[in-house]
């Protein structure tokens, strides 16, 4: 067996081991912003008396990290908004980062960095999201799984309207 990739290989070698680099690895993650804030404390604690409806704001970043080949910076970001009727309960702004290393070819670089990265992302912004209602005195806010892949074809779609619109 050769240590050299295959003209075909999308996947370059990793180096001494002769093993092919995985097309992504997760390097870390870390909360880059966390923001609580309970504009009507500690009345709205005494007045409420319905469960508040909870407004879900989502929305996922990608970008290289600056001198390293390969490596991206993903962030998912999740605003929740939490209402009694028109009184506000909680904000709650969370912006959860992984940095990952992919080594896939281009034209699939895309969907890796804003579906896939995203998918191992969440469970873990899921559980400090709902720690951080939960701690602020409210029920825990329990994200439901979300389709990383129709949110990226929706962000492409919306990113394509304009040109569509103008041709």
């Amino acid at each position: 067996m050769s240590d050299q990739a295959s003209p075909s290989s999308p996947i370059p070698p990793a180096g001494a081991n002769g093993q092919p680099a995985p097309p992504l690895q997760l390097n870390l993650q870390y909360t880059r912003d966390l923001s609580f804030e309970v504009p009507g404390a500690p009345d709205i604690f005494v007045t409420l008396r319905e469960q508040p409806r909870v407004d879900i704001a989502l929305d996922v970043q990608a970008r290289p990290v600056q001198g390293q080949s390969n490596v991206y910076e993903v962030s998912l970001q999740i605003r929740a908004d939490a209402k009694a009727g028109e009184t506000a309960c909680f904000i709650a702004e969370l912006a959860y980062c992984g940095v990952f290393t992919v080594n896939v070819p281009q034209e699939h670089l895309e969907p890796l960095l804003l579906v896939e990265c995203p998918r191992l992302l969440f469970p873990f912004a899921r559980n400090i999201l709902a720690d951080v209602t939960r701690d602020g005195g409210f029920p825990p806010v329990m994200l439901a799984p979300i389709d990383f892949v129709a949110l990226w074809q929706s962000r492409r779609q919306a990113a394509a309207a304009p040109v569509a619109g103008n041709a």
